[in-house]
């Protein structure tokens, strides 16, 4: 920015070449909101004199990075119906602009460590490096539309001509025209890959066929089992090996896998069942409750198949045979652990336990399925091994990708009619705010001081950072909120609850509570609550004595990969009985007992505090819950599944559901 052209300008206005906010703000939003027609129209009314006018300032912005261009292409003795045009940018030079921008800075890392859990070391890359030298990584994705990732920036727009030739070979042609844009785009990167290092070219590999002999050379390259594109992008790129970079990828390897085929066995071993099942299910906040099962659903998010696999394998018991649900939840279990933050050598062999534990029951799913041909089945073995190159799946998952190719990539792409670059924009607004501040020092933090969740914006974390009140002006995912700082804390300190400042009732006497409640022994419970924290010489029948109640709370954890992690929160609900739900609706939660090492699960039935007469002691004034927990069956898990089989505990005396608080 200090060594653009127009920066003496800028010393006086910051938002030159326009007047001032307001000038900017117009055309930041014009552009970004309206087609080129829509904003020849909207100039008329006297702003701008013309839309090229309005295009030429935004063209006097600094910081646009990379410039664009548009390189024609032509494929050696077959014609196109319309010609082909790549539009990109340089690989290198856009990786250049990532790694010098200060948002990211406090986000990489430049020197190998290793990092330990326990005693064993955590799964990732290890290279032997040069003294001074560090490792870039590239993460690339494609939606037609190859782009960077973490730090997103689009590269290119890639063409799908029609080619004038036979059907047969029209896929081939464009996947050969796609691998010859991506080595224009990446030819650069390449150089930088294999400065000063000697290297062997791929292309020593003869072929004894004209590769552009479609028909003989795509008949001998399928012999092969090879696809045909003798000059694939990565051919001249040092360390590049498609069988490390070409990582499994979790979305469709494994949660599409799930949907296509594990709950399609399922359906059919359950029939009807299956869907009466899910119906009845109790429903929880952030979690699709299905009214109608699962039978009918033709498409799901990925976010609804993992609703699903939380709760499939119970949903199961007492429908299909031992060894069927045996086979399912080996199979869930993979799923799981492949989607492991980190990974030790434990958790790896975890995995490939998981998934010989399903080869060896999945005899009762072979019995009634024809077609066991599945090449991501397959494709699961190569799961550990690809860990063992790249570090956690998790990272590389296509949802994010997919998500990002719309927000960076298509829909600028549209706004745009195709010639203008958005990054521009949101450059040239972030100098704005803090040139029209004062002076601000970067300063060196490091990231344990920082609270903040996975999904936070680099961009806004370095704002907070560097100039806190200007964090208003940014659109982007806030830091998880810390309710360890407010909220009521457990004894080990693993834990937070919070509640609202308002309670949902108010001066509620206790026979009013109960009542609202329908819990038959909370005097009692409540009583004998306050004798253990003697305190029994309080008469809980008095109208003088007064109650709030809160139909939800919030709970939060840190996370078990990270220890310094916190965890967004999560919202429970207590609710009294309704006409919609007659016995309340309350989420059932895994209690540890600080009297026991063993948890045990209870239901929150009302949460609570004694608000007249106030109360200074320690564990009485504070806010409490009513639960009813579950006992154990057994003293072992179920062999099959691996879970434990809970039972509701009553009262002997009474029938009633026993509590504690």
């Amino acid at each position: 920015m200090q060594d653009h052209r127009l920066q003496p300008e800028r010393e006086v206005n910051p938002w030159y070449p326009f007047d001032g906010p307001g000038e900017w703000s117009l055309a930041k939003f014009l552009v970004e909101n309206l087609s080129q027609t829509q904003i020849e129209q909207f100039l008329k009314l006297e702003w701008f004199k013309s839309k090229d006018e309005l295009f030429y300032y935004l063209e006097q912005l600094p910081g646009c990075g990379p410039k664009w261009q548009c390189t024609e292409f032509r494929l050696k003795g077959y014609e196109t119906e319309q010609p082909i045009h790549l539009i990109w940018r340089d690989g290198l030079e856009v990786v250049k602009q990532l790694f010098s921008n200060p948002v990211y800075a406090n986000h990489m890392c430049y020197d190998p460590h290793r990092i330990y859990n326990g005693q064993e070391r955590e799964i990732g890359e290890h290279n032997e490096l040069p003294e001074g030298s560090t490792i870039v990584p590239i993460i690339t994705t494609s939606d037609k539309t190859p782009a960077t990732s973490h730090a997103w920036r689009c590269v290119a727009f890639m063409p799908t001509p029609k080619f004038i030739v036979n059907s047969d070979y029209q896929t081939l042609l464009q996947t050969r025209l796609w691998h010859k844009c991506v080595d224009l785009i990446c030819s650069k990167l390449k150089i930088a890959a294999r400065v000063s290092e000697f290297m062997v070219d791929a292309s020593a590999n003869r072929c004894f066929f004209d590769p552009w002999d479609l028909y003989n050379f795509l008949k001998e390259a399928k012999k092969l089992h090879l696809s045909g594109v003798h000059l694939p992008f990565w051919r001249d790129w040092r360390h590049s090996n498609p069988a490390k970079f070409l990582t499994p990828e979790i979305l469709h390897a494994l949660h599409k896998f799930f949907f296509n085929h594990i709950l399609k066995w399922v359906k059919e071993a359950m029939g009807h069942e299956l869907d009466l099942r899910f119906q009845s299910q109790h429903k929880r906040v952030g979690v699709r409750h299905f009214m109608s099962g699962v039978s009918h659903v033709k498409q799901m998010t990925g976010r609804e198949h993992h609703d699903i696999q939380h709760t499939i394998v119970p949903t199961m018991w007492g429908t299909v045979s031992p060894k069927f649900i045996r086979a399912v939840c080996a199979m869930i279990d993979f799923i799981y652990l492949a989607q492991n933050l980190v990974h030790t050598e434990a958790s790896l062999k975890a995995m490939s336990t998981a998934l010989s534990d399903f080869h060896d029951h999945k005899q009762t799913i072979l019995d009634a399925e024809d077609n066991f041909f599945i090449p991501k089945l397959e494709l699961m073995q190569s799961f550990t091994r690809a860990i063992l190159h790249v570090g956690s799946l998790i990272q590389y998952s296509a949802d994010v990708s997919e998500c990002l190719l719309i927000t960076h990539c298509k829909h600028p792409f549209e706004k745009t009619s195709r010639q203008k670059d958005f990054e521009g924009i949101r450059l040239f607004e972030l100098y704005t705010l803090l040139a029209s501040n004062d002076p601000l020092v970067n300063v060196i933090f490091t990231e344990d001081d920082e609270v903040a969740g996975p999904e936070v914006d680099p961009a806004l974390a370095w704002i907070s950072r560097v100039n806190p009140d200007a964090q208003r002006c940014l659109h982007a995912p806030r830091p998880v909120r810390n309710h360890f700082l407010k909220g009521i804390v457990s004894n080990d300190a693993r834990i937070a609850f919070n509640v609202t400042i308002n309670p949902n009732r108010k001066c509620l006497t206790i026979l009013e509570l109960q009542t609202l409640y329908n819990i038959v022994d909370f005097p009692q419970a409540l009583h004998h609550y306050f004798m253990i924290n003697n305190h029994g010489d309080l008469n809980l029948q008095s109208s003088q004595v007064l109650f709030s109640t809160w139909f939800k709370f919030r709970s939060q954890l840190y996370s078990a990969f990270h220890e310094r992690t916190i965890m967004p929160s999560q919202l429970l609900q207590a609710e009294p009985p309704s006409s919609e739900f007659s016995y309340g609706h309350c989420d059932t939660v895994l209690i540890q007992n600080i009297r026991s090492s063993v948890p045990y699960v209870a239901q929150v039935q009302a949460v609570f505090q004694l608000t007249t007469p106030p109360i200074e002691a320690p564990g009485l004034n504070q806010v409490l819950a009513y639960v009813q927990h579950f006992d154990v069956i057994g003293d072992k898990p179920e062999p099959t599944t691996g879970m434990w089989r809970v039972t509701r505990s009553y009262l002997h005396d009474t029938l009633q559901p026993q509590s504690r608080q």
